[in-house]
């Protein structure tokens, strides 16, 4: 099997992916780095089938689309990855799929977000529609905040900008759980803990193991279900009133967690890429 390893950069979990792919004696990597990729619309590549780990999300969209246009399957497929790239799009997938979620609000100019905001009450969580993480992310306390911020968004003008991500603040007490869905099932979770209201391990939190429990698993699954499938993060809220689906990622980090959860999250990863062209 011809493994298209689609990247951009080659970070940890990139290496930790390429040396399980190199120990599976049925699997060879074809490196198909982003930056250097020529499409030809009548051609079809010389891969069975391709993971994708872009850190771009423009080019892996357009990638996972134009692989899939000439029938090789993709890791994750396209649409999932349509779906968990833009904030809007997985709102409404976890709504449609009744799947718990904060509150959210989706406006299109400041003044309807302005007004959005003053009836869900202070504080809220302002976010790109389009963005991974925790950047351009802003809690919002109070209406001089909101107006200043959405005047800075709409004169900045791009599309980051330019469409309105309003979600409840969920008080989670310095923590919060990403678990990891491969496939049908949730193979890990962690604690992301910071003293910041932010607790992205991108941004400094820390990462412990968390117990999968039933209710873990089945909010994770039914998430990645609403995504279409396949390998994901699953960004989990811990309420009083039940675990809330924050956000879904499709090209998921997993290198400060394997040590922490003792499971080979790459190597689950590469054990379901076997599976997806049988």
């Amino acid at each position: 099997m011809r493994v298209g390893f689609l990247h951009s950069l080659i970070r940890k979990d990139e290496k930790l992916l390429i040396a399980e792919l190199r120990k599976r004696r049925d699997m060879e990597v074809v490196f198909l780095d982003d930056r250097r990729l020529v499409f030809d619309l009548e051609a079809r590549p010389e891969v069975d089938v391709v993971l994708e780990r872009s850190i771009n999300h423009s080019r892996a969209m357009h990638a996972l689309r134009l692989y899939e246009g000439v029938g090789v399957p993709c890791v994750n497929a396209y649409e999932v990855a349509r779906r968990c790239g833009d904030k809007i799009l997985t709102a409404a997938s976890l709504r449609e799929n009744g799947v718990p979620q904060p509150a959210v609000r989706i406006a299109f100019t400041p003044d309807s977000t302005l007004a959005a905001i003053e009836e869900m009450g202070y504080p809220v969580v302002l976010k790109p529609a389009v963005g991974s993480w925790g950047r351009l992310l802003s809690k919002i306390n109070d209406r001089d905040a909101a107006e200043t911020i959405l005047e800075h968004k709409s004169i900045l003008g791009s599309y980051h900008h330019s469409i309105f991500f309003v979600q409840e603040y969920v008080e989670k007490k310095g923590r919060d759980i990403r678990s990891f869905v491969v496939g049908d099932e949730c193979v890990a979770a962690i604690y992301r803990s910071s003293e910041h209201w932010i607790t992205n391990t991108a941004r400094g939190g820390r990462a412990s193991n968390c117990p999968v429990t039933r209710e873990l698993a089945e909010i994770s699954l039914r998430a990645a279900d609403a995504m279409g499938g396949g390998v994901l993060a699953v960004d989990i809220f811990e309420t009083a009133g039940g675990l809330l689906v924050n956000e879904v990622n499709y090209t998921m980090e997993f290198r400060n967690s394997i040590e922490v959860t003792g499971v080979n999250i790459p190597e689950r990863i590469v054990s379901y890429l076997a599976g997806a062209v049988r």
